[in-house]
């Protein structure tokens, strides 16, 4: 049975000040290991699946973060929930059966974002705004830790969550189940280009916090563009790239609901990393750049 539909954000969401800048934490919920042609294709499906077989001291350490972003007028708000603390000790209660013959989880509960929240003084309950990049598992799995929040879906998530067979694609309905409220942005009707992406949308209306339309990796992508103190800008890519190299290599991750949406939207992500040479870009899944990025950016 079909959710109930999404409003629309048809205007920003309050808290905009003029000329204000964030600042943002990037947090780590867990680790999974991957075969790294999971993650990066060289060949085809055949040789994707065949590497779930090789061995698993060759895969790759991949994070499943969050971001804290803060906001002076609008407060704390969070991109993507990451893994909910159940993850750490029974897997299969959160994500389903399918998840553990896929990956390696390495997780303790107090990794849950939830609880690093709380060391930060924040509540979950403070939280009331969180952008969601997609709906896939590892993104959305602790939705139910952050029930006063109104959740920013990009446009045709929805849809793709609640479609037929949504964990062969990536999804588990439960995540979502959940009495919060859900806004969709209607990227072909409300917004407008920023910079090399085609379509955007600027979410308090003061140009702090921009979201633009990534489809691809999923039918409703999206993706974060925040501005920081001194006009410098970060880029939360979410998936639409899985490592900073795939802005090089092009390779593909076993996952991906359109490709020719996917490949449009990373060459959007490469034209914007050379036009905006200071901006820090993070794909959410890039390992060897979380081990390296600061605990607080602004």
């Amino acid at each position: 049975m079909a959710l109930a539909e999404p409003s629309r954000l048809t205007k920003p969401l309050p808290g905009g000040r003029e000329g204000a800048t964030v600042s943002f934490r990037p947090l780590v919920s867990a680790w999974i290991a991957s075969p790294a042609e999971l993650m990066a294709m060289t060949g085809g499906m055949f040789k994707a699946f065949r590497s779930l077989r090789s061995n698993r001291d060759s895969w790759l350490r991949i994070p499943v973060p969050a971001f804290l972003i803060e906001h002076p007028g609008a407060g704390p708000i969070l991109v993507d929930t990451g893994f909910h603390a159940s993850v750490a000790t029974d897997p299969k209660q959160n994500l389903g059966g399918a998840i553990g013959r896929l990956y390696s989880i390495e997780m303790a509960p107090e990794q849950a974002i939830a609880a690093q929240l709380r060391k930060l003084g924040v509540e979950p309950r403070d939280i009331k705004v969180v952008i969601m990049t997609h709906l896939h598992i590892d993104h959305a799995s602790a939705i139910s830790d952050f029930t006063e929040a109104t959740y920013v879906l990009g446009q045709g998530e929805w849809d793709a969550f609640n479609a037929r067979m949504p964990t062969l694609h990536g999804y588990v309905r439960k995540h979502a189940d959940h009495a919060v409220e859900y806004r969709e942005i209607m990227y072909d009707r409300e917004t407008n280009s920023y910079s090399t992406f085609g379509r955007s949308y600027d979410l308090f209306g003061d140009g702090s916090i921009r979201l633009v339309y990534t489809p691809g990796h999923s039918r409703g992508h999206q993706s974060v563009i925040l501005r920081l103190e001194g006009r410098r800008e970060a880029l939360l890519a979410g998936d639409a790239a899985y490592f900073l190299s795939t802005l090089e290599n092009e390779r593909r991750g076993l996952f991906v609901d359109d490709e020719h949406n996917w490949r449009r939207s990373l060459r959007e992500v490469q034209l914007y990393r050379r036009e905006n040479p200071q901006a820090l870009i993070i794909p959410s899944h890039d390992g060897d750049l979380f081990e390296r990025l600061e605990e607080r950016y602004e």
